[in-house]
């Protein structure tokens, strides 16, 4: 069995916000594989299909902060294993849309991470990182920010990058976590100036 966890807010309120970002990828993955119908367990919202073996994917609804309460409540009855646990977070420290994955880490400063690594008692689970920029390093700016919705210069930048880790969840369904890495940790192409075409 595999968990695939994505980290957010329930509530209108936080509904699109730079900080449910998981919870897009969530709804992606569910409308790829034609999860219809969710029940809430354990502290989080939970949608399940085989792709063969059985995979949950689950929203805490916990609120961000205390995220590894569900995490660790779903882990413990199905006796999943910390590497079988894919999280999907937010990261100030990426620019919008840019997307990232690890094997395992640090919190980073990120709350949901955190509660996550107390409740499981490791840092030792695959995280999909999605870059949503950041305001500045003063600490109330930063809350204000992952709190905000996206731009609309910034939402083409930002569905792209939830359909791409949708693509790198799938491919890590499969087992191979290094070709997931490998596929999509490459740092986007630089954009080259247009040059005029020559004249005839």
């Amino acid at each position: 069995m595999k968990l695939i966890v994505g980290l957010g807010n329930i509530g209108k309120e936080y509904e699109a916000t730079r900080h449910n970002i998981g919870f897009m990828v969530i709804d992606e993955l569910a409308r790829r594989c034609g999860v219809n119908s969710w029940k809430t367990d354990r502290n989080a919202m939970c949608g399940e299909y085989r792709n063969p073996e059985k995979v949950l994917l689950l929203k805490p609804t916990t609120y961000m902060n205390l995220s590894g309460v569900a995490v660790g409540a779903y882990a413990n009855f199905f006796n999943v294993d910390p590497e079988d646990i894919a999280v999907i977070q937010d990261d100030l420290d990426l620019p919008v849309g840019q997307v990232r994955v690890r094997r395992k880490g640090s919190a980073g400063g990120h709350n949901g991470i955190k509660s996550i690594q107390e409740h499981l008692g490791t840092g030792e689970f695959p995280r999909f990182k999605i870059g949503i920029g950041h305001p500045s390093h003063n600490n109330k700016a930063v809350i204000k920010h992952v709190l905000q919705r996206f731009s609309s210069e910034e939402q083409e930048l930002v569905t792209a990058a939830i359909g791409k880790m949708a693509d790198a969840l799938e491919l890590w369904l499969k087992g191979d976590m290094e070709a997931v890495m490998q596929e999509y940790n490459k740092k986007p192409p630089k954009v080259k100036e247009e040059t005029a075409a020559p004249t005839e």
